[in-house]
C-alpha cells in the first residue's frame, strides 16, 4: 500500500527541477512532474514526527508554501539518510521523501498537495 503524493497549480501536476528517479513507483531515466509515490511502510515516522492525526495527509489539498515549515521541522527529526532498502521503513528514509516534497514546495509555492 501507498500513497501517491502530487503537486499541483490547478489540475496540472507542476514541473519540477530536477527530474527525479525515486519513490515505490517511478519513471524509468527520471521525471519532471511533481509526482511522488511513498510507501505507507513509513507512516509511523509521519505520525509521529509530521502529524499525530493525519500524518502524511495533512499535505492534502493545502498550499505548498503553508507546509513549508511543517516538512523542515519534520526532516530535521527524521533525517535523510536513506537505506539501501526504499521499502525499509526507517527515519531517513522517510525524511528523504519529505525532502523531495519540500525542495518541490519551495519551487512552486503557491501550489496545492494532492495525497490519494
Amino acid at each position: 500500500m501507498s500513497w501517491w503524493v502530487y503537486l499541483k497549480n490547478k489540475d496540472e501536476v507542476c514541473e519540477i527541477m530536477p527530474r527525479h528517479c525515486d519513490g515505490g513507483t517511478f519513471v524509468l531515466g527520471g521525471t519532471n512532474q511533481a509526482e511522488l509515490n511513498i510507501t505507507y511502510n513509513y507512516s509511523p515516522f509521519y505520525y509521529k514526527y509530521f502529524d499525530k492525526k493525519e500524518g502524511l495527509k495533512f499535505l492534502d489539498s493545502k498550499k505548498a508554501k503553508d507546509c513549508i515549515k511543517k516538512l523542515e521541522e519534520a526532516i530535521s527529526k527524521l533525517g535523510i539518510k536513506r537505506d539501501d532498502n526504499y521499502w525499509k521503513a526507517t527515519e531517513g528514509n522517510a525524511g528523504y521523501a519529505l525532502s523531495i516534497l519540500l525542495s518541490w514546495a519551495k519551487q512552486h509555492p503557491d501550489a496545492i498537495f494532492e495525497v490519494r
